[in-house]
């Protein structure tokens, strides 16, 4: 075995192979942030449907309360949206929360600029 034929072989490996690993992880890191961030949502949207059911509650109340779990995690401005409906039959409340996400690393893809997360929460009127 020629050892000075094969002397610069870690180094080409290691620079192939170090780009795809950290993009790997940067992949990684942003869909736990992205997770976590419409978990979040998920909460704000039980918190403010539970409200909004009760026979005290009212919508006010309700997006208020959701506005603030949200403001709580960081999740504020004009990023976000919090919708309330209330269907005639049987009384189905929804409260639906939209979120425009923006990845620390999404400048690096195209499209990925800002990616629409939404979550839905529905319970019925209590009398």
């Amino acid at each position: 075995m020629n050892l000075r034929a094969t002397r610069g072989q870690g180094l080409v490996e290691f620079a192939l192979v170090v780009p795809i690993l950290l993009l790997l992880l940067l992949g990684v890191i942003e869909l736990g942030r992205a997770w976590m961030t419409r978990n979040i949502m998920t909460g704000a949207a039980r918190e403010a449907v539970r409200i909004y059911v009760v026979p005290e509650g009212s919508e006010n109340a309700a997006r208020t309360r959701a506005w603030q779990v949200l403001a709580g995690a960081g999740i504020t401005g004009a990023n976000a949206s919090v919708g309330i409906s209330d269907s005639g039959a049987y009384s189905i409340c929804t409260v639906t929360i939209t979120h425009g996400f923006q990845p620390i690393f999404g400048g690096f893809f195209p499209g990925l600029d800002n990616v629409s997360l939404v979550t839905t929460t529905t319970m019925r009127r209590e009398y």
